[in-house]
């Protein structure tokens, strides 16, 4: 209380006390400046690193700029290539993929066999002559008995369907009950 007083009492009479004060504020200033950079806590310019040099650079082969993101137009140019070769049919000798057969019977009035067979050409080019080979045979046992042998060459056009019907007779003698199976055993394709 005493000291509050004499500050007081200092301060109306001649502005010791402001001085006082100034001084004191100025000398508190200091210190706090002082501990700061006594702490790592100055104010003062921060350190920076320089770039460092190991950083990865963009390759200037693919034109990519990462701080620039669109491609420059002289370095990069998007390039598409389509060329369609044609391509060569294959060709197999063996046609019987080529032919379909349907309606395997035997007439007892005619003594007579009968396929139907259909030979479809699959090149767009191409025409093909196709030597045909239909047997009936013995189906129970199976023995590999023929009853009989139908033979046909057959020209079919690119693209074409040709359907003919094979046949085949007995001699008109008395059958009893037997069974058989329609076999094409043959269709040689020739290129022509």
């Amino acid at each position: 209380m005493q000291q509050c007083a004499r500050t007081g009492t200092a301060a109306t009479v001649g502005g010791g006390g402001t001085r006082r004060g100034i001084r004191a504020a100025v000398a508190a200033g200091l210190a706090v400046s002082a501990l700061a950079t006594v702490s790592g806590c100055a104010f003062g310019r921060p350190k920076v690193d320089p770039f460092p040099t190991n950083f990865a650079t963009p390759s200037s082969s693919t034109g990519y700029n990462p701080y620039s993101p669109t491609p420059s137009s002289s370095s990069y140019t998007p390039s598409y290539t389509y060329s369609p070769t044609p391509t060569e049919e294959t060709f197999d000798p063996d046609g019987r993929s080529d032919v379909r057969g349907s309606g395997c019977d035997y007439s007892n009035s005619l003594h007579q066999f009968t396929y139907s067979v259909s030979i479809t050409n699959p090149s767009r080019t191409s025409t093909f002559s196709y030597d045909m080979a239909v047997n009936w045979m013995k189906a129970k046992p199976a023995d590999g008995t023929a009853y009989g042998l139908h033979q046909r060459s057959v020209v079919v056009a690119p693209g074409a369907t040709e359907t003919y019907t094979a046949q085949y007779s007995l001699p008109a003698n008395n059958y009893q009950q037997f069974w058989f199976t329609c076999q094409i055993t043959r269709a040689h394709k020739t290129k022509m």
